[in-house]
């Protein structure tokens, strides 16, 4: 189990050392999407519960998945169906805003009622949700399995803050576009990636597409399965992606990969390795251009030990030495002297790929 610093003065220096890994959210929450607003001050969504579910911190490793347990009973997901928000200045102290997003809030209510009738609330469930601020408006994207089969939602707040009524421009055309996320380039161009990976430019009332979408595979193979971010690194397009490093379903640790372009539409080389245990996290840097990444707990046993995790093999299970909660660890994040990036975590338990990886790649 990752360990870390409790009290205020530890906790800080962590943060400026930006060396080691520091958890600095207790709360149910997967995929958890770090970004800075027009105020300057960091905001923070992802796959919660419910606020006040009375499952937490109860069923504590709940894996979001309807699993069974040891005896064969389902375990329902603990996953709700609102966005929930937290704001921080410093990365530490989080406070939780109001729920500026709920399910009932998107398009699908409006067009497809009678599932929203039919499926119990208790069976919703709100993915991956991300927030954006663009072109002067907060925008949310989320993914969703239920009520909607393949729902998902590109939802466009009525002012500068997150209130509604949202617009929801794309209508139908958001179907299918799982774990959707937002890139705005440099010319203003915006595009929306979905399911690892989809990409393409949107109009600027994003009413549509600018082009067809296509496929950003890697050179070398398929990237991932889920959690789609892109970056901008220098002159270099960065596309991340998720994967288990035994390249099968929740066996080994859930890993977080990329490759880079020229252009955001590719063509893209090699996959390369980002960290251990950094899946669907969120690489973002703070007010001092430092770059962090998001990880969180996903596995289907609690934490285990960090001792010489470096070498340990984790292929017989979905194992993960992260605590539940929002855990931030630094990124080495340089150019060299090509242009290429190189991205790796800093922290060593997270740095280099494990006996369990399928993959072959450098240490570093």
């Amino acid at each position: 189990m990752l360990s870390a610093p409790h009290d205020p003065a530890s906790l800080r220096a962590a943060i400026d050392a930006n060396d080691r890994a520091i958890h600095v959210l207790d709360v149910w929450m997967r995929d958890p999407y770090v970004t800075t607003g027009p105020d300057g001050a960091y905001y923070l969504t992802g796959t919660t519960a419910n606020q006040g579910d009375p499952r937490w911190p109860v069923d504590r490793y709940n894996s979001g998945l309807d699993r069974p347990d040891i005896t064969g009973t389902t375990v329902p997901a603990i996953v709700g169906t609102t966005v929930r928000l937290w704001k921080s200045d410093d990365l530490l102290h989080w406070d939780e805003l109001p729920s500026p997003f709920a399910l009932t809030d998107g398009y699908w209510p409006k067009v497809e009622s009678a599932a929203f009738a039919t499926v119990p609330a208790k069976d919703w469930r709100l993915w991956a949700p991300e927030v954006h601020f663009l072109q002067g408006k907060w925008m949310i994207v989320h993914t969703s399995p239920t009520p909607i089969n393949q729902g998902a939602n590109l939802a466009i707040a009525a002012g500068p803050g997150f209130a509604g009524p949202f617009a929801h421009p794309l209508k139908d055309k958001m179907r299918g576009r799982h774990d959707p996320s937002l890139f705005q380039d440099y010319d203003g161009t915006i595009y929306l990636l979905w399911g690892n990976t989809w990409i393409a430019p949107l109009l600027p009332d994003f009413s549509d597409f600018a082009r067809a979408p296509v496929r950003i595979d890697p050179s070398d193979r398929r990237i991932g399965h889920e959690g789609a971010t892109l970056r901008k690194i220098g002159n270099k397009y960065v596309h991340f992606g998720t994967a288990w490093s035994t390249d099968q379903l929740r066996k080994g640790t859930y890993n977080l990969y990329y490759c880079t372009a020229d252009h955001p539409l590719g063509p893209y080389g090699p996959r390369q390795f980002a960290g251990r245990f950094l899946g669907h996290g969120t690489p973002f840097q703070d007010k001092q251009g430092r770059w962090w990444c998001t990880a969180f707990y996903n596995a289907n046993v609690p934490p285990v030990s960090d001792d010489n995790i470096e070498t340990r093999d984790l292929a017989d299970n979905a194992q993960t030495i992260n605590e539940q909660g929002v855990t931030l660890v630094p990124l080495e994040v340089r150019l060299l002297e090509d242009g290429e990036p190189l991205i790796r975590a800093k922290d060593p338990r997270y740095r280099n790929p494990g006996p369990d990886e399928a993959q072959s790649f450098p240490q570093h």
